[in-house]
């Protein structure tokens, strides 16, 4: 992490209303939890535009308030190339989204693109879900493989020392 200011982290997926807003969510309150809001600065977008200015998909907000987290501030936006002079990390959920990402990537862009499960050095697959078709259970794995790869990204940020 810079001393000088905040590593910043923008989770991606397809419409950013179910698996970054929970990446971003449970990836905000671990920040919390740990006492680092004031190094780590956090956000979530989607490549496509169709639910700009949507509220999280309500089984991604039931599923992740019976863990206790909050994604009800949360409202989708869409990816700017902007977002790549503003954020340290950018990762995407799947192999698509990373693709639409390079394609618009600045050659210039000095940070890290990537996918974000691979954080989870326990995980079997690369790509997050997209659960939106699928039953609730879809949203449930989806928590089960955010909050492992949000426990890897703080010690890739943070170092192993300060991560636990």
């Amino acid at each position: 992490m810079s001393e000088s200011r905040p590593t910043r982290v923008l989770f991606v997926c397809l419409g950013n209303i179910c698996r970054s807003p929970t990446a971003h969510g449970v990836f905000a309150a671990l920040v919390k939890e740990r006492g680092l809001e004031q190094q780590i600065r956090i956000d979530s977008c989607g490549t496509g535009d169709w639910h700009i200015g949507h509220a999280p998909d309500r089984r991604a907000t039931a599923e992740a308030a019976s863990r206790g987290y909050d994604l009800s501030p949360l409202r989708a936006r869409q990816v700017q190339v902007s977002d790549f002079d503003d954020f340290d990390y950018i990762l995407a959920m799947d192999k698509q989204n990373l693709a639409d990402l390079k394609a618009m990537c600045p050659p210039d862009f000095a940070g890290h693109l990537g996918l974000f499960l691979p954080f989870d050095p326990e995980a079997s697959v690369e790509e997050v879900p997209d659960p939106y078709y699928g039953g609730d259970e879809g949203f449930a794995r989806v928590l089960d493989m955010v909050e492992a790869a949000s426990e890897g990204l703080l010690r890739e940020i943070c170092g192993a020392d300060t991560a636990r």
